[in-house]
């Protein structure tokens, strides 16, 4: 019983566990290189006007805070159903996109309202977060370029720990209520194939730890060890008196 309880304790910290025969779910067979836009990603716009003049008066001193605001960008936030609330277009949808699509997207609306528009967006506050195989540690990453590949990200962390099992890496996504869990080997050259898969915002990249080993069998049976140890000195050493 004590043996039992013991091995029930080996590895606790392995996280994202699969059942024998787990149906993961399989990577696109076009592997789409540009970021997608998606829930909670602050964009950044700004906006020109006459293909790229820039729409505020520049020689307008009342207008500074507006030319700081157009050269570093004014934030919006993509909402959880994908709508992006911007001023005189309104709420638009904006999910799903690359950054160059929603560009163009915009264009067309803003089309309306200005002569020949030029859009500009960048994404912040994108980030993954990294489990390189070392039991629970693990890295929040923020994903500074559009497109970061999961090998990238890996390298950020510091690159698959000594514990690491190369050849057993999960890329979890979507929402965690349900999320997609894809399997990825990156012990052969083949394998470079799949890390080559852009990351998107939120995505958990989980490299499973190595199984039990001597050390750590050695240091949870060690306290039953020395028990039984103990006792067995003891019936010795009642055995000699009587």
């Amino acid at each position: 019983m004590l043996l039992a309880s013991c091995s029930k304790n080996l590895n606790p910290s392995i996280m994202f566990k699969t059942p024998d025969g787990y149906q993961y779910d399989s990577l696109p067979a076009e592997i789409n290189y540009e970021y997608v836009i998606a829930a909670n990603d602050v964009l950044s716009l700004r906006l020109f006007t006459n293909n790229g003049f820039r729409l505020i008066d520049v020689t307008n001193d009342e207008n500074m805070q507006q030319i700081q605001q157009l050269n570093t960008g004014i934030n919006y936030i993509v909402e959880y159903d994908g709508i992006v609330n911007l001023p005189l277009i309104g709420r638009v949808d904006v999910s799903g996109k690359t950054l160059r699509e929603a560009e163009q997207y915009l264009e067309e609306l803003y089309d309306e309202v200005y002569i020949d528009p030029f859009i500009m967006l960048t994404i912040s506050n994108r980030r993954v977060t990294v489990f390189p195989g070392d039991y629970g540690s693990g890295i929040v990453i923020p994903l500074t370029n559009n497109n970061v590949t999961l090998l990238e990200a890996l390298a950020q962390a510091g690159g698959i720990a000594e514990n690491g099992k190369a050849f057993k890496v999960k890329l979890i996504r979507g929402n965690l209520k349900d999320p997609k869990v894809h399997f990825i080997d990156l012990s052969t050259i083949e394998g470079l194939k799949q890390a080559n898969i852009i990351l998107q915002a939120n995505d958990i990249i989980y490299v499973e730890p190595q199984g039990v080993t001597l050390r750590q069998v050695v240091a949870e049976f060690s306290p039953l060890l020395s028990f039984v140890t103990s006792l067995i000195t003891l019936y010795i050493v009642l055995v000699t008196v009587d």
